[in-house]
């Protein structure tokens, strides 16, 4: 793939320049003095916003993939979607959710946590100088050959990009979904004092996960415990995303892939919308996030007689609740009125 012949230039120019990062990663674990954000933040010229925009209008929602953000009654559910998940280059799934803080591996012991383990999915990371991301260990479990582990993952937060891996997943009972660690979310939203029993509580993180073997770290710049190469992280990151967006038509020289969705700004599917961005298929967490008439049905607004997931109607195959669309149950594995 071209994806390895780009990456290698890259890294050849990031070392002509004197930018190469490699660290002892041992130095950064520290819970006040981990990497800084210049050494994982997307360089300058990723189209950010339109990204940001493009994750809100992707309706193809991924196997095993509908997760509340906590585990309080009535939580939000968030979906994961696969819309982009079948690029040949820059391939990615992507959710919109909240952002707590996983503390597992060599950290288990920070502030806020006194029940953390002291393993991640692929060794035991540092919390405090990994910026990794973790995902419901259901959904990853659905997809081995695009999870092999330590996946380049790319986060939206605070107007910014910043990158890190898939490093942990949520094995809980129910699984939750809108998980990062002590170093990415602190470095998202350094105001907040974000620690292991306080999270930022808006689900608005874009979290986009690039699959397969070509989207994981190497050894050569992460071992168990820390990232040792830091250029490495960045390139790759900027690489793959620099593919999606080339895929989703926001960068030059990119063609445009139609999604089938209903856009931000247009009509739903019958009856009107007068609100933009809150249009049947939006997400909601009340009524109030929905134009005229829709009402908020599973965290996305509809219209009161219709089925807003396309895919998880009545009759669709389901495993659980969690699979049909609106108010459908699951029934002898279909999706089916209560």
């Amino acid at each position: 793939m071209m994806l390895k012949y780009s990456l290698a230039a890259a890294l050849v120019a990031l070392v002509g320049t004197g930018l190469t990062q490699q660290v002892d990663g041992a130095q950064f674990n520290n819970p006040t003095a981990g990497p800084p954000a210049s050494y994982f933040a997307a360089a300058a010229t990723i189209p950010v916003a339109a990204l940001q925009s493009a994750a809100t209008q992707v309706s193809t929602a991924a196997s095993k993939s509908t997760y509340a953000i906590n585990n309080n009654g009535g939580a939000q559910k968030v979906t994961i979607h696969s819309d982009w998940s079948k690029f040949s280059e820059g391939a990615a799934f992507v959710f919109v959710a909240d952002m707590d803080v996983d503390c597992d591996g060599l950290n288990h012991n920070c502030k806020g946590n006194p029940d953390g383990q002291a393993q991640t999915n692929f060794g035991a990371l540092s919390a405090y100088e990994v910026p990794f991301i973790v995902i419901p260990d259901n959904f990853a479990t659905a997809y081995p050959s695009e999870f092999p582990g330590n996946n380049l993952a790319a986060v939206i937060c605070n107007g910014k990009m910043f990158y890190g891996i898939y490093g942990d997943s949520n094995g809980d009972t129910p699984e939750v979904i809108g998980e990062a660690s002590w170093l990415m979310a602190r470095t998202c939203f350094p105001g907040e004092d974000l620690n292991g029993n306080a999270g930022h509580g808006a689900a608005d993180v874009t979290y986009i996960v690039f699959t397969g073997s070509e989207a994981v770290l190497p050894s050569s710049a992460l071992n168990k415990n820390y990232v040792t190469n830091f250029s490495t992280l960045r390139s790759m990151g900027d690489e793959l995303v620099n593919s999606l967006a080339k895929n989703l038509g926001l960068v030059a020289g990119g063609s445009p892939t139609t999604l089938t969705t209903t856009a931000i700004g247009s009509s739903p599917t019958s009856g009107s919308c007068s609100w933009s961005g809150h249009c049947a298929g939006a997400s909601c967490s009340s009524e109030d996030d929905c134009s005229d008439d829709l009402v908020c049905k599973s965290g996305k607004c509809a219209s009161s007689t219709s089925c807003s997931w396309s895919g998880h109607c009545a009759g669709a195959s389901c495993s659980s609740g969690d699979d049909c669309s609106d108010d459908l149950v699951c029934k002898s594995g279909k999706c089916a009125s209560p």
